[in-house]
């Protein structure tokens, strides 16, 4: 099972100061949605919320057209629609990973129901996006990802390996999308190969994997998310006491122009939230940025 399975990662419940009440959007505004002429319409901080009325809140409907058909896509709700939401659909985990918190000192978790608007459609946790629909994300609700940031220390600084992506420039941890069924564990492993090490499974960094802290489980504020579809992610921290990576060739693969180890305090660019989970890496090695 998805969710029990990264129970074997330590885990870093200071990660849940990410989910606090101040929300942060990462919209593009002036500009239009990923890979389409469509361009959400405004939303003021104070109507984020949907607890807030906002009777003329009447934002455009998209779902990129490239989805159709596809094998890993959600097709369209209708009133014969079998989606079992907040549960393990078959293969699909629907299943968000935001935690509330219960009692004090974070003494017991339980998971977030997203809930469910007239239409059927999955309501994005976080508030208005100014768009609904599925955009280019590939289920309605929560759409799950891992991101491994694998990190060292060398000449007295901390580092971690960071992809610059193809499609914005920015510096990104290399991380991907959970295949249904998928292990976590495998996730995390399947992606850094990929993007890291241009797919050579290197058999020296099996017990490597096996050597994670979980720094963080929930929702990720993406350029991607809508109304009705948005992105949460596992982040886990493969920390290299041993200097097992320090002869590994780094090389990106096809959705990166480049890879290389930057530095923690670097002042670089990040993609969508990676710049919190940078933060929460330097937390947990203790190091003031």
């Amino acid at each position: 099972m998805i969710l029990s399975e990264t129970k074997t990662f330590q885990r870093l419940t200071t990660a849940l100061s990410l989910q606090s009440d101040k929300r942060r959007v990462i919209l593009l505004s002036g500009q239009p949605y990923l890979r389409s002429n469509v361009y959400r319409i405004d939303v003021p901080d104070a109507k984020i919320y949907w607890s807030v009325l906002f009777p003329s809140y009447s934002p455009p409907d998209y779902t990129d057209p490239s989805l159709s058909g596809k094998s890993w896509a959600d097709g369209p709700i209708s009133l014969n629609s079998s989606f079992k939401w907040n549960s393990l659909d078959g293969s699909v985990d629907r299943l968000s990973y935001i935690q509330l918190s219960m009692f004090y000192f974070f003494l017991y978790f339980c998971y977030f129901l997203y809930l469910l608007v007239f239409d059927g459609r999955p309501l994005n946790p976080m508030g208005r996006t100014g768009l609904r629909g599925r955009g280019v994300l590939g289920r309605w609700g929560p759409n799950h990802a891992a991101d491994p940031i694998v990190s060292r220390y060398f000449k007295g600084h901390l580092q971690f390996i960071g992809i610059q992506r193809s499609d914005t420039g920015e510096w990104a941890i290399p991380g991907g999308m959970i295949d249904p069924g998928e292990m976590v564990s495998h996730t995390l492993k399947r992606e850094f190969t990929e993007e890291v090490l241009d797919g050579i499974d290197d058999k020296r960094l099996n017990s490597f994997w096996e050597k994670g802290v979980e720094l963080y489980r929930g929702y990720v504020d993406d350029p991607r998310n809508t109304d009705n579809s948005w992105m949460e992610t596992i982040v886990v921290n493969f920390h290299d006491h041993d200097g097992i990576l320090k002869d590994m060739q780094l090389k990106a693969g096809s959705d990166a122009i480049n890879v290389r180890w930057i530095e923690i305090s670097a002042n670089e660019k990040f993609y969508a939230s990676h710049g919190d989970f940078i933060r929460l890496l330097a937390d947990h090695h203790k190091i003031p940025i």
